[in-house]
């Protein structure tokens, strides 16, 4: 079900500033950006750090892993004793939800029901 990490999402008070640090300090790259976020590429994957100021996300940093569709992994998550945290929710290219396994652990999961971002960092 858990396809791959799709990214790592921080939630910060300020884009650029953040951005720019990032992009000058840790050599990653501007893939995308909204009126909220931005998606940073790192150099040996397609997973991405995602900064963003949406208050509607949840947590401050979490991983997200890829599904094909979040409404029915959740289904399929709750009778298997999983239980929904929040969500589903909308997000620009899909849906997202976040999940507590019945051991406690927090997964966060999203798809790209929507389709992918499109390249747009200029």
């Amino acid at each position: 079900m858990l396809k791959k990490i799709d990214c790592i999402m921080i939630k910060v008070d300020d884009v650029e500033t953040v951005a720019r640090y990032y992009s000058d300090v840790f050599g990653l790259r501007p893939l995308w950006r909204d009126e909220t976020s931005v998606g940073l590429g790192l150099p040996d994957t397609d997973a991405e750090i995602v900064l963003h100021c949406n208050p509607d996300i949840p947590s401050q940093v979490e991983v997200y892993y890829l599904v094909e569709d979040v409404v029915s992994a959740v289904q399929a998550l709750e009778q298997c004793g999983c239980r929904v945290l929040n969500g589903p929710f909308e997000i620009p290219i899909g849906k997202g939800a976040v999940i507590t396994d019945p051991f406690g652990t927090r997964l966060c999961i999203l798809d790209m029901t929507k389709g992918p971002r499109q390249p747009n960092a200029g």
